[in-house]
Parts: C-alpha cells; sequence; structure tokens
C-alpha cells in the first residue's frame, strides 16, 4: 500500500455535560470520523487519504475540530452535513473549505476571540 498523500486527524475528545470547554463528540459516537471515511471511499481517495479519530486537538472553542496535514488547514464546528464539502473541496480538489477553516490567529492563541479563560481546575 503506497504512502498516504493526506491525514485528516478528527478530534473525538469526550468531557461530561456541561463542561465549560465543550465536548467534540460528546455521545462518542464517532460519527464525523466515519463519515469523513465513507465518503473519502465513495470519492476514491480512501486509499490516499486517511482519516483518523485523535485525542483533544485543543480547540474546543472552535467546536468539532479537524485539522488536515500536510498543509495544516484546521476546521471548526464541524457537523455531519460539512463533511461531504471538506472531502469534496478539501480532499479531492485540493480547495480550502473557507467557511469553516480556523483563523492562524486562533491556533494555540490565548487572545483568540473565541476562547474563555478557563478556571484553574479546568483540562
Amino acid at each position: 500500500m503506497p504512502k498516504f498523500d493526506k491525514h485528516i486527524f478528527i478530534c473525538g475528545n469526550q468531557r461530561p455535560a456541561g463542561h465549560p470547554r465543550g465536548s467534540c463528540d460528546p455521545a462518542a459516537t464517532e460519527g464525523l470520523q466515519r463519515e469523513f471515511k465513507r465518503l473519502l471511499s465513495q470519492a476514491g481517495v480512501g486509499n490516499s487519504v486517511r482519516a483518523n479519530k485523535s485525542g483533544c486537538l485543543d480547540q474546543c472553542e472552535h467546536g468539532p475540530t479537524v485539522v488536515i496535514y500536510p498543509e495544516a488547514i484546521w476546521y471548526g464546528n464541524v457537523t455531519l452535513a460539512d463533511v461531504r464539502e471538506i472531502v469534496q473541496s478539501h480532499s479531492v480538489g485540493d480547495q480550502l473549505v473557507e467557511r469553516l477553516k480556523i483563523s492562524d490567529s486562533c491556533l494555540n492563541a490565548p487572545t483568540c476571540e473565541h476562547r474563555q479563560v478557563p478556571r484553574s481546575n479546568e483540562v
């Protein structure tokens, strides 16, 4: 099997209900990952693009998060309805899905407008 051209990491982090940072997969369904795998296969790129469940990507303020490498493009607030667009536009067509892209100024930035100040006991 040849190496993968792209890797899609889908946050599968789960936290207790009501946690202030939220949870990317609160019901532990792995729905986003399964949908990525299904649509990648359907698009004929399942052997060159790998969809992996990841642990916390630490972008909780951006909702369910996906990052695609080698481009290091981060998408936030991803829903099942968005997966087809990401697969077709980004994974197949090499075009960003601008409406879901997390700006570089928000990645790992304590000053991101979306980030809440965590309490000392939050992880």
